[in-house]
């Protein structure tokens, strides 16, 4: 979304691709460990937006709108969402 202007993004299935990547039988302490680098990179990626850049437009393929913004606030509601789905403790 930083080096497009208006990028299109194809729909992401959670639920298919859980099941195409078997994620039940995956090692959690391989999945932590993917998980943290992943997050480590995430935080880079955001750290290097600059301040007008966070406005920028993505569409998904149904034509929905998002920003940079929206889109990280997002990434960071959506673990917590997974925590209470477990019943685990969420901050």
């Amino acid at each position: 979304m930083i080096e497009h202007i208006d990028p299109r993004f194809e729909n992401w299935n959670q639920d298919k691709t859980a099941i195409d990547d078997d994620y039940q039988s995956q090692s959690s302490a391989v999945v932590a460990d993917e998980l943290l680098r992943a997050s480590t990179l995430l935080a880079d990626r955001f750290d290097s937006v600059k301040h007008d850049q966070w406005q920028r437009r993505g569409f998904r393929s149904d034509g929905s709108v998002f920003t940079i913004k929206t889109i990280a606030q997002y990434l960071l509601h959506d673990p917590v969402h997974h925590l209470w789905d477990v019943g685990a403790d969420a901050p």
